[in-house]
């Protein structure tokens, strides 16, 4: 029977001369590819402006993210009027943060979370911005303030920025939950006392108690009624506490959106009154004396709202409701329109997509104003305050998740001799050789599809045959690689690679899981060098649910490089970003497989060489940590390990330093989850905190639980950390 060379690449495929040449004939098919169309990515000389367009940069990033003439991502910390000094490039924070100590970096492991204030400050000024052009620009007569929903990012240092950057513009918050409500009273305490505090959610007599509470604190608090059962306890609990309150009603608007995030909208809604109920809550203030106390009309017709015309929609009804209620005599001030401001994930400015919308901000605040004015002056109403909960707009840009690839699955074809060939076509059965028989006629003919048809029928033969103990696992080994040859020999797309990441996606990516929610991820660095891999990303978890498979643009892969001993960045690492990120994924995410969150470090642009400081450096959680929240106890069960150690070691007599062995058990506890390179112990094995102290000095508060023997690993220099001004 003929070998079929034609099929086979001769080079891998080891064949003597004759072979050889047959393969390199007319009946080759490697002389029947067509070239695919070239794109102008693929045509133009590799740049980094080449991989901006690859990956979409200046559709999602702008005007926060770009990629610099060195071929790495770039922060653009102050937007548009960013000057070039200022621009911050993203390796340089991954190398001066995961750095050891020894060399002038932090030491942090990675996954790591970037916080950008600077970015998070013009966010807030672009918005507030946009509704004073709006305001001033269509002749309103009040004006814009908007809160901030904690539940988006309840992070201290988040909540705080937010707080001190709309200070000067009276910028709230809003929460949604008695401990979002501590967490909002107490940072407003420090913000301006014009600040609303939105007080929203299911509520219970301890919550109403407390945002009660907060207006004896003169906290400018407003408790929005999502059910009218609360109205009842809102009026006996002030009565008690001789506190007056200002009342606000979260309406089920008529207006829905048809997206994934358009489900909490409409009649059907979980939050909300109907127009029902609201007229029975203006009846039951007025019959108890307090209908001056309603002063707030709220409503939400979801996330990710896709286009203006559905935004004035909404507003349109709102404002309309708002009048009714002024009709009524409620002395009405303000009508909060609730999130709904959406951002570009992938930068297609579609109107159609739950990951992308199609306006800008500015257009955004000119549909708002426009439609309360509107309604307003038909009604002959004062203009009321227009507040938004724009959660996902204010912080989603200001986060950056870094992660480190460490390694790829990789796809070779096994070498065979020209006997070893034959060897393996003659071992087929009948029904197989028949296949190949068709599969060397398809060859001969230049047809490709029929030939991987025939190439598919004939793996599955020898699948069988393997199932059945008649076949070993050597030739089924060198049938897959023959299959390998073909498809490339016709020139068939080379498999879409696996690269494993140093991450868990149900932590630090909750929604890509949960939704499908897309973020951009892109490579850091190396964007100079055109990407020749297609792949998807495999999480550490123990669970086929932990990978990302979807990618911004409907793509079901992603273009990567090549892993290399020194990464083509003289690091030896392949960093990827996810962007976008800075709403919802810290506080949805889980513990899956006891991976805990990422380390965090807080970076500001500053005048020094690389244009930024290090002003917060946090580890992430450590074994230890992740075990405590599960309710096991980190010490007991070192001291149970520990003991163990000592009864074995003692009874092998294998050697074993007890010392060192306990000082390995006690840096397990309390190193992060995550992978650490081979190459170089982590330096920050026995950190569990990190703080800044008013020295500038970054230090380790060690409260050592383990055991004494642990601390002989730790010189007394790696307590303190050098403050990090690059």
């Amino acid at each position: 029977m003929p070998a079929m060379a034609c099929c086979v690449d001769p080079a891998a495929a080891n064949f003597p001369p004759a072979y050889a040449s047959a393969a390199a004939g007319p009946g080759s098919l490697t002389g029947l590819l067509i070239p695919p169309p070239t794109s102008h990515v693929e045509a133009c000389h590799w740049s980094p402006t080449c991989s901006s367009e690859l990956y979409k940069v200046d559709g999602w990033g702008a005007p926060y993210f770009a990629v610099n003439g060195s071929g790495n991502i770039s922060v653009r910390p102050h937007g548009a009027s960013t000057l070039p000094h200022q621009e911050i490039d993203l390796l340089k924070i991954v190398k001066k943060v995961s750095d050891p100590k020894s060399s002038g970096g932090l030491g942090l492991q990675l996954p790591l979370i970037v916080r950008l204030p600077d970015v998070l400050k013009n966010r807030l000024e672009s918005l507030q911005a946009a509704f004073e052009y709006a305001v001033q620009s269509q002749g309103y007569e009040a004006h814009y303030q908007g809160v901030y929903p904690v539940k988006c990012n309840q992070d201290r240092f988040v909540v705080e920025d937010i707080v001190k950057f709309g200070s000067p513009f009276r910028f709230g918050l809003e929460a949604g939950s008695k401990p979002e409500l501590l967490l909002a009273m107490s940072c407003l305490c420090k913000g301006n006392p014009e600040a609303l505090l939105v007080c929203n959610g299911f509520k219970d007599a301890e919550y109403i108690s407390l945002a009660l509470v907060a207006r004896k604190l003169a906290l400018n608090t407003v408790i929005v009624l999502e059910q009218e059962e609360e109205l009842d306890l809102v009026v006996d609990l002030s009565k008690r506490l001789s506190v007056k309150p200002i009342i606000g009603v979260r309406a089920k608007l008529r207006t829905k959106h048809s997206g994934h995030f358009g489900s909490t909208s409409g009649e059907k809604g979980k939050f909300g009154l109907t127009t029902t109920q609201i007229l029975r809550v203006v009846k039951k203030l007025e019959q108890a004396g307090m209908i001056d106390c309603l002063q707030l009309l709220h409503f939400h017709i979801g996330s990710q709202i896709p286009s203006t015309a559905l935004v004035a929609d909404g507003v349109g009804e709102a404002a309309q409701i708002y009048c009714e209620l002024v009709r009524l005599g409620a002395q009405m001030r303000v009508i909060d329109i609730g999130g709904g401001l959406g951002i570009d994930y992938d930068g297609s400015k579609s109107t159609e997509s739950d990951i992308s919308v199609g306006y800008t901000l500015g257009e955004y605040a000119a549909a708002v104003v426009q439609a309360i004015r509107f309604v307003c002056d038909r009604r002959s109403i004062k203009h009321p305050i227009i507040c938004s909960e724009s959660g996902r707009a204010i912080v989603s840009h200001h986060s950056v998740l870094i992660f480190e690839a460490v390694s790829a699955s990789v796809y070779e074809s096994p070498t065979m001799s020209s006997l070893g060939f034959e060897y393996l076509v003659n071992s087929l059965s009948d029904e197989a050789q028949a296949d190949y028989m068709n599969l060397c006629s398809a060859a001969i003919r230049g047809d490709s599809e029929t030939c991987l048809i025939y190439a598919d029928q004939l793996k599955q033969r020898y699948v069988d045959q393997f199932k059945e103990g008649s076949l070993g696992i050597e030739q089924l080994a060198a049938v897959d690689g023959l299959c390998d040859v073909i498809s490339k020999s016709i020139g068939a797309p080379d498999p879409v690679r696996t690269y494993h990441v140093n991450l868990s996606v149900f932590t630090s990516i909750p929604d890509f899981w949960g939704i499908g929610q897309l973020f951009p991820i892109v490579p850091i660095h190396r964007l100079e060098q055109k990407p020749s891999v297609k792949g998807i990303l495999s999480d550490l978890t123990c669970d086929s649910d932990g990978k990302i498979d979807k990618f911004i643009g409907g793509e079901s892969s992603l273009p990567l490089h090549e892993l290399e001993g020194d990464g083509g960045s003289g690091t030896g690492k392949y960093y990827l970003g996810m962007f976008l990120g800075g709403a919802y994924e810290e506080a949805l995410g889980g513990l899956h497989n006891l991976f805990g969150g990422p380390s965090v470090v807080r970076v500001s642009q500053s005048d020094g060489p690389h244009s930024f400081a290090v002003t917060r450096a946090v580890p992430g959680p450590s074994c230890g940590d992740v075990l405590r929240v599960m309710q096991h106890e980190p010490e007991l069960m070192f001291e149970t390990l520990k003991h163990r150690a000592e009864e074995c070691c003692n009874d092998s007599g294998n050697g074993i330093g007890m010392s060192a062995l306990a000082n390995s058990l006690a840096k397990s506890f309390r190193n992060m989850p995550y992978l650490v390179a081979n190459t170089a112990a982590s330096s920050s094995c026995g950190l569990t905190a990190a703080t800044m102290n008013n020295n500038g000095f970054y230090y380790c508060n060690e409260d050592d639980e383990y055991n004494a023997a642990a601390d002989s690993a730790t010189t007394a220099g790696e307590d303190e950390w050098s403050y990090c001004y690059a």
